[in-house]
This record gives structure tokens, sequence and C-alpha cells, in this order.
């Protein structure tokens, strides 16, 4: 057992072997059917369990996505699962929002307990968009069914808008207003660590009003992108005293290996889990991680 414990020397982690790989494995099989990394929740697995709260420990959740995303992307684009219009602008919008997230990380939120301040503030919003829906009060539309409609075909629409009928239901929504969420919260997932695609996708499904069977892969499409370039910026801009805030890139390595495998088999069973289950499920998760950091 103890040839399994481990030093990390880049993040100084100790922890055993085994642990970085299972914990990424499972929170990945449930994010992804979700169409969010399992960035999302490492970053907290990171800060409680294994005290790692610098700058760096968010690009080596950057890092993970590189290891973890193609899984998912792959099989999104094998099955025909994969919306590639709001992909584009996913990744067009966050891109500059990752970069500048890098200096709101290092420049405002370099110590860990504004840093756990932030990332609750960030879970509690994502949980309210989600959990939302099911307040008493908001109107109940039938969701289409689990395994999806094969159909899902692009409709003609006015400039500045995308539209497109799934599952027997016409969908929409404004470009602009994609492109300028994505970049604000492309800002908010270059800080957190998680990249610009992953975060975006509960608000493509409490806001734009869109069905989680068409963001899941193309919010991981743009999770992959954006990662990118955000651990590219953690390793070549400079830190304020000197240095930079590259990640550990063994840490982040175990992590992804255990994300890519969770990610592929998430991405698969996605269609035969309802959504409202998918949205609930993570909502109460993200509550419960949220409220432990600002309480």
């Amino acid at each position: 057992m103890s040839g399994l414990w481990h030093h990390f020397a880049a993040s100084g982690v100790e922890t055993w072997l085994w642990l970085p790989p299972l914990a990424a494995f499972v929170v990945s099989f449930f994010t992804s059917m979700v169409g969010i990394s399992g960035a999302f929740l490492l970053m907290p697995f990171q800060i409680s369990v294994l005290g790692y709260a610098g700058p760096s420990a968010s690009a080596t959740n950057l890092l993970f996505n590189l290891y973890a995303t193609p899984g998912g992307v792959w099989r999104y684009w094998h099955e025909g699962r994969m919306f590639w219009p709001l992909a584009r602008l996913i990744v067009l919008g966050a891109l500059p929002g990752v970069v500048l997230g890098f200096y709101l990380r290092v420049l405002y939120l370099p110590d860990a307990a504004r840093f756990q301040l932030f990332v609750g503030a960030v879970l509690l919003l994502l949980s309210w968009r989600l959990l939302g829906e099911f307040a008493p009060w908001v109107k109940r539309v039938p969701p289409p069914p689990a395994s999806g409609d094969p159909a899902l075909r692009l409709l003609p629409a006015p400039g500045g808008r995308l539209a497109f009928s799934f599952a027997g239901r016409e969908h929409g929504f404004d470009t602009r207003a994609m492109l300028a969420l994505a970049f604000v919260v492309g800002i908010i997932g270059g800080t957190y660590g998680i990249g610009g695609g992953a975060i975006i996708a509960p608000f493509c499904i409490a806001v734009f009003r869109l069905p989680v069977y068409v963001v899941a892969g193309a919010a991981l499409a743009g999770t992959f992108a954006t990662s990118v370039v955000g651990v590219l910026v953690y390793s070549i801009l400079p830190l304020p005293g000197g240095g930079h805030a590259s990640p550990d890139w063994a840490l982040g390595t175990l992590f992804g290996l255990g994300g890519l495998a969770g990610m592929y088999l998430g991405a698969a069973c996605q269609k035969y889990v309802r959504q409202r289950v998918l949205k609930a499920g993570l909502g109460v998760v993200l509550a419960g991680l949220g409220l432990s950091y600002l309480l």
C-alpha cells in the first residue's frame, strides 16, 4: 500500500496513485451526460481532499480536459449527436474570455480563501439555473425522448439567429447572445480551470431552453478547444511575481486517464437517462458543494 503513496513535486500534493484517476472517472461519468467535463467537480476535490488551490490547480484542471474530453467528443460525433454550429459559437465566444480569466485568477484570486468563495458562488449560480425549472410556478414542457431523435435539422432563420428542429420541436436562439454568453462564461471557466465550453452547458439548458441531447456534445467540443488555449496561457504568461502557473503534468495526467474512460462511458449512457433526472441530480450536487464553500 505504501508503494502507491506518491508525492507530486510540481503541486506538492501527496496522495495514493489510484485516487486521482478514480475520482476523475466517477465525476466524469456523470457530468459528461450533460456536457460538463469532470474538471467542474475535480476542482472541489483538489481543494478539499488534496489541499491544492493555487493558480496551477486551475491549469491542472484544464490539462485534465485535454485527456478526458476527446473520448466524449468522439462518442457524440461517432453517433451523429454533435451539433457543430453550436460548438463553433461556443469556441469563438469563449476563447478570448479564457485569456481574461487567467488574469482574474492570478491577479485577484491567487489565495485559497478567496478562490473558494469564487468557486462556491459559481457552483450556486449554476445549481440555481438548473433547479429553477423545478419550481412550482414554472410551466412544464414535456421533454423529448431520452434516446433522442436522429432528425436534427437546421431551419431557415432571420439574420442573427440559429434555428433547428429536434424531436418534433423547433428551437432557436440569437447567435449574438450566445457569443456574449460564451465570452462571459469563458472568463469564469478560465478562472475556475474548466474551459469556457464546460460551464456554458447549464446556461444553454436553463436560459436558452436547449435540449441536453443537443447541448452536451457541443459543450464538450468547446471545452476541449478552450482548454488547449487555457493550458498554454497558464504555462506561458508570467505571474505578477515572476514564474508561471504551469499545471502539475503528472497529477493532471492521472486525472485525465480516469476522466477519459468516464467521459466515454458517460456519453454512451446519456441517451438512456431522462433529462430531468440529469439536471436535477447535477443541480443538487452543485448546490451542496457551493454552500460548503460559502458557509
